[in-house]
């Protein structure tokens, strides 16, 4: 802790700052609680996707093994994913709208049957892993915000706060100690100025023979 100057402007500064502090620190605590709620959301949600996923890849699994077939190609494309942003507690994130894509043009007549159940297994498959990325990338900034404001709260509650307190006090005893001395030796200079007025008061008197 830095040595606090023992002053009434110092104590005016610590007490301001105690305010202040006091008046911040309920809202980051409401923040960290509202962080923590929608991460816990968040990360629920991406273990639901990430099983949807896995299913899926259950549901394809007899007929995998015939991409193997290097002349049969799925004719999806992907263009894009469209995103927009959203604000959760001061935090700016993506938000998962759809996936933008295409069938390319196959030839009936030499593609398997089979091809037009894969294009669609495909797309449902990069719909779900377009989001699931957008969801993992919410929970990697909810978390970065939610590190920084618990380590705020921290500061607040176990450095910042009793800091002040305890400057409060050390200054409060200062002044009080200076307060009295400054009594004492009021009350020492005035017994010290009515000394010589009791001499001269003796010195006058007249001693009869």
């Amino acid at each position: 802790m830095a040595k606090v100057k023992l002053t009434k402007t110092e104590l005016k500064a610590q007490k301001d700052a105690l305010a202040r502090y006091q008046r911040f620190l309920p809202m980051l605590q409401l923040k960290k609680s509202q962080l923590q709620m929608e991460l816990q959301g968040m990360r629920a949600q991406a273990e639901d996707l990430e099983k949807r996923e896995q299913q899926l890849l259950e549901e394809i699994r007899p007929w995998i093994g015939l991409l193997a077939d290097e002349s049969v190609r799925i004719p999806v494309a992907v263009d894009r994913v469209r995103l927009h942003t959203g604000n959760i507690a001061g935090v700016v994130i993506p938000i998962f709208d759809g996936v933008d894509s295409h069938r390319e043009e196959i030839d009936l007549f030499s593609t398997p049957p089979w091809v037009d159940d894969a294009a669609d297994t495909a797309e449902r498959l990069v719909s779900l892993r377009a989001r699931r990325d957008v969801v993992m990338r919410q929970v990697e900034l909810i978390a970065t915000e939610l590190r920084t404001t618990s380590q705020r709260v921290n500061l607040f509650e176990k450095v910042k706060i009793p800091e002040c307190k305890e400057n409060i006090r050390l200054i409060n005893v200062a002044l009080g100690d200076e307060q009295t001395s400054a009594v004492a030796r009021g009350k020492i200079a005035k017994g010290r100025s009515k000394a010589p007025e009791a001499s001269d008061e003796l010195g006058d008197g007249k001693v009869s023979a």
